[in-house]
């Protein structure tokens, strides 16, 4: 009894001990995943090393990340909301904007950011082939912790470091690059409705064809740019060889998806009909000069972030939960 004591006691103390340090000095960017996410992995039939995809949708501020099941389609592991994304519904169009980036994006190892201010960090790849070749400038647009964003999609520490690992799990299985899906809102025949004064309403009907594919058979669309657009599902080697400036093939989607794509836009329309002038969505009206430093009016407009987080990012009283949650 005296012995089962002493060691009781020595375990307690290391867990009081584990309980003065943060989940990140735990794990750095060679954590495993936590237990209960490899249990939600194995129930979905996926692998802890399967392909992933992510997808971004500011409005409803979530990150969600899909994984690879053992039939070859993706499903949905795990969605985050997101700590704070900056700017307003729209693409990013130039560098200091601070607008977060909408599109269709790649990320491979090298991307990922082990040494990054801001915990760990995944690079978008912003600007990509249709940003470049529609003029638009910018760099280092990631998804990184510290929950405080200037054009990025920020997540709190413990957030990012499970993004960050199951990237990691998922190049160590081969994935040689997953897609970042990141969308104004979920494209619903609602939303659209919603949002049919915007500006950004033809952009975001092109980024609806690529959501239609994904929705509708859970594999990622090929992306192309040609004709200064993108376009979704021609071969892996028709779109490799597109020029963004260039002609485009003559372009087909799947019936399934272009009967989804037409269906919701039908609906979308008929919804419109019925909305009354005060139920379309309306874009802020805070601006302030590119390359100046930003007021703290500004500032508190254009950052959606989370409640609970500070102006430097930093979590405003105690984080919850149960240092033995750390040990399942």
């Amino acid at each position: 009894m005296f012995v089962r004591r002493i060691v009781t006691g020595a375990a307690l103390a290391a867990l009081m001990t584990v309980s003065a340090c943060k989940y990140e000095d735990l794990a750095p960017e060679n954590a495993p995943l936590p237990p209960d996410l490899v249990r939600a992995i194995n129930a979905n039939h996926m692998g802890v090393n399967s392909p992933i995809l992510v997808r971004l949708f500011k409005e409803e501020s979530n990150l969600e990340i899909w994984k690879q099941k053992t039939d070859g389609t993706y499903a949905l592991l795990k969605t985050y909301p997101i700590c704070a994304w900056s700017g307003k519904l729209g693409p990013k169009k130039k560098e200091g904007d601070r607008q977060a980036p909408e599109g269709f994006y790649t990320v491979t190892p090298a991307q990922l950011n082990p040494k990054s201010s801001y915990h760990l960090a995944i690079n978008m790849g912003y600007p990509n082939a249709y940003d470049r070749v529609n003029g638009r400038t910018g760099k280092h647009l990631m998804i990184h912790g510290s929950c405080n964003s200037s054009g990025c999609y920020a997540m709190d520490d413990e957030q990012v470091q499970e993004i960050y690992s199951l990237a990691r799990y998922s190049f160590d299985g081969g994935q040689r690059a997953f897609q970042i899906q990141a969308y104004p809102f979920r494209m619903t025949p609602k939303n659209m409705a919603r949002h049919k004064n915007s500006e950004h309403y033809a952009f975001w009907q092109m980024l609806k064809k690529g959501s239609d594919y994904f929705e509708t058979t859970h594999r990622p669309p090929n992306v192309g740019v040609c004709e200064r657009g993108y376009i979704f599902d021609q071969t892996a080697e028709t779109v490799a060889g597109l020029s963004p400036a260039g002609p485009c093939p003559a372009v087909e989607l799947p019936q399934v998806v272009a009967a989804k794509y037409q269906s919701d836009e039908a609906k979308a329309q008929e919804i419109a009909a019925r909305m009354a002038p005060s139920e379309f969505a309306t874009s802020t009206t805070f601006s302030y000069r590119t390359g100046q430093p930003i007021t703290a009016e500004a500032y508190a407009q254009e950052q959606h972030r989370r409640e609970g987080y500070d102006r430097d990012g930093k979590r405003i009283g105690p984080k919850g939960g149960s240092v033995f949650s750390l040990f399942e």
